[in-house]
């Protein structure tokens, strides 16, 4: 079992999100002495009883008020049997897109519904960018379960709704995992709560704790993005010539036959530098220099790949986009396409079709991708990216479309066609 988990959250406004994330830190005790008194000062002034955890994190909610655009923070939290790195993200539909910032990277994300209301429009759109991610864990958190007087049957008819909708998308009925929750109270947050004797499973942390995660992965090929070309030129190291980055999939030893895209060039890695020494082998995450055993002319944005096992090295890329901007894209529209540390310009050539997350359907040819759309399109670059599908390699499937105007973000892509 991996001892670290990466998980978002997700949810609607007003579901308790924040409550949640904060019941969390709190029945952890990985929140600051200071800090829970601050909240429980708060929480008085306002006439409660008891401290509103959700304020331990409303400092992002002042952050949102004030225009941040991607706002995503991260949590830290830790258990004896695990450690976590929580994303959490805003409920409103207008933040949708920062869903995607946080769920990024995630093994597991934990949706919100509220029992009163159950499975909501933000819900199946929530749900659709997670499975467009291919976050693998689901966990539906049906909050606020005591304002339903612990109903066996709201919660059932919430939990099945849901499961099939997930089934559509794509997931089997055991990634996907249903729990009564009240973030406010605490039940079925860190333990069982006898207030729901009906429900046999874990607590939401227990399941947190004990979710089987596939480890990043280091069987596959090796992808290794170059950063930065490390040139001293000094007395001690006159002709050291070392390609530094993280290495994005796969594992890289000494000796292994290796390909520099764009270009196709072939070499052999001859060793591998970092800060303590130098290594035999290094995996998926590492940060580390990689010196060849040739001098090839090799620039920040190129990707070092295994020989055998070459990604696509393409001028025209379909991709799924998830659009963030307000500003629609259409045909012809002209971009900037970022991938790895390369960006490129573009034209989007074809919109093929916008999917519909809440009808769980595709509509062809759509004039335009608006705010939060999910399409498919085809994108004409003005030089050729080594490029991976995203179901392969998500991190050198992935990439961003930019406005050349003013530099914003205007959608998350991932290269192949994630709904058809």
């Amino acid at each position: 079992m991996s001892s670290l988990l990466r998980l978002a959250t997700a949810g609607s406004v007003d579901d308790g999100k924040s409550t949640l994330v904060g019941r969390l830190l709190y029945d952890t005790k990985s929140v600051l002495a200071d800090q829970l008194d601050a909240v429980t000062r708060a929480s008085v002034d306002k006439g409660l009883s008891t401290p509103d955890l959700s304020l331990l994190v409303d400092g992002l909610r002042s952050e949102r008020e004030q225009g941040i655009t991607i706002d995503v923070a991260y949590r830290y939290f830790a258990t004896p049997k695990r450690s976590f790195v929580l994303a959490d993200t805003p409920g409103h539909v207008q933040y949708t897109r920062n869903t995607v910032t946080g769920a990024s990277t995630a093994q597991l994300a934990v949706l919100l519904v509220d029992a009163r209301n159950g499975v909501v429009e933000q819900t199946r759109r929530h749900a659709a960018v997670l499975a467009l991610l291919g976050v693998p864990q689901l966990v539906l958190a049906v909050n606020k379960i005591d304002l339903v007087g612990y109903d066996e049957n709201t919660f059932g008819v919430i939990a099945k709704e849901f499961t099939a909708h997930a089934e559509s998308l794509g997931y089997d009925s055991a990634s996907v995992v249903s729990i009564p929750v009240s973030a406010l109270v605490g039940d079925n947050v860190a333990t069982r709560s006898e207030q729901t004797p009906w429900y046999d499973g874990p607590s939401l942390l227990e399941h947190l704790e004990t979710v089987p995660v596939a480890p990043d992965p280091h069987d596959s090929a090796l992808r290794f993005p170059v950063q930065y070309v490390i040139r001293p030129r000094t007395a001690e190291y006159p002709d050291y010539r070392g390609y530094a980055g993280q290495i994005a999939a796969g594992t890289v030893r000494p000796g292994d036959e290796i390909v520099v895209q764009p270009q196709g060039i072939r070499s052999r890695v001859e060793r591998i530098d970092t800060a303590d020494g130098p290594l035999e082998e290094a995996g998926a995450g590492t940060s580390v220099t990689l010196l060849l055993a040739d001098d090839i002319d090799i620039s920040r944005g190129d990707l070092i790949a295994a020989a055998d096992a070459s990604p696509e090295v393409t001028d025209e890329i379909t991709g799924t986009l998830c659009w963030l901007s307000s500003k629609p894209l259409k045909t012809g529209a002209r971009v900037l396409i970022k991938h790895g540390a390369r960006t490129v310009q573009g034209l989007a050539t074809e919109l093929h079709a916008r999917f519909d997350e809440q009808k769980l359907s595709s509509v062809d040819s759509p004039e335009s991708l608006e705010l939060n759309d999910i399409g498919s399109v085809s994108l004409r670059l003005a030089e050729p990216l080594p490029v991976d599908d995203y179901g392969v390699s998500p991190r050198t499937g992935a990439f961003l479309v930019i406005d050349p105007k003013d530099g914003d973000t205007l959608a998350a892509g991932l290269v192949g066609e994630r709904f058809s």
